[in-house]
């Protein structure tokens, strides 16, 4: 089924995510107490709630989208084209940029947007800060009424559980089985926060979110049993 989907048809995607706050003290006395609540289960006793607030920028409810990197590809014939480029500054302004790219180009019901572990994490999270922001969801996030097969999302995950829902499995460890070539990352997931609130460096999270979004691209590709992109077919706009 996948060979029959029209590469040119998937957005490719990636989010980066920090806590809203720089620190738990910035927090009002509410939302320190709702946190405490929320991190209680992941935390137990082992930290403070405090002292786990470094990790709130996987909860869409106590964090933020730093960047939203996209990827396309635009063949022309035989020759394959992957163009990548990133949204990033103030939440709201790339929040509302991304969402005209999905309602001015990804419109229409033949696209589809592709994630890793985008089921769980990309799309629910894009879809919950857009509404805390008041912003209208576009058609590819609103799923309410949709069945099943109509929800216009693909997961590289999911589709490597072969329906194991227990099974999880990360995008470098995919990409590895699958002999991608490991991308040169200078950071990981975890050090996100520090690069973003410490050394307020964007840029270096902006080139970490689209190295992620060509992995996709390329497990995907994997997926399909068909040739890796080289280097000189990728471009970043």
């Amino acid at each position: 089924m996948l060979h029959k989907i029209n590469l040119e048809h998937i957005l490719f995607l990636d989010i980066e995510t920090v806590p809203e706050h720089e620190t738990f003290q910035q927090l009002d006395d509410e939302k320190k107490s709702l946190w405490e609540h929320k991190s209680q289960y992941q935390r137990k006793d082992e930290f403070t709630a405090e002292e786990f607030y470094d990790r709130a920028g996987i909860w869409a409810e106590f964090g933020k989208i730093v960047c939203i990197s996209v990827g396309y590809f635009n063949n022309k014939g035989e020759s394959k084209s992957f163009r990548v480029t990133t949204f990033h500054g103030e939440e709201m302004k790339l929040l509302k940029e991304f969402k005209n790219l999905l309602d001015t180009h990804f419109n229409h019901s033949k696209y589809l947007l592709c994630a890793h572990n985008g089921k769980e994490f990309d799309f629910p999270y894009i879809a919950r800060r857009m509404i805390i922001h008041r912003i209208n969801l576009p058609e590819k996030l609103n799923l309410f009424g949709k069945k099943p097969w109509e929800i216009p999302h693909l997961d590289t995950m999911e589709l490597w559980k072969f329906g194991d829902f227990k099974h999880y499995t990360s995008l470098k460890l995919m990409a590895n089985v699958l002999g991608i070539p490991s991308p040169k990352e200078d950071i990981d997931g975890g050090m996100v926060r520090d690069v973003f609130y410490i050394e307020k460096d964007i840029e270096r999270i902006v080139a970490y979110c689209e190295l992620d979004v060509i992995t996709i691209a390329q497990v995907f590709l994997r997926l399909r049993n068909e040739e890796l992109l080289d280097d000189e077919e990728i471009k970043h706009v």
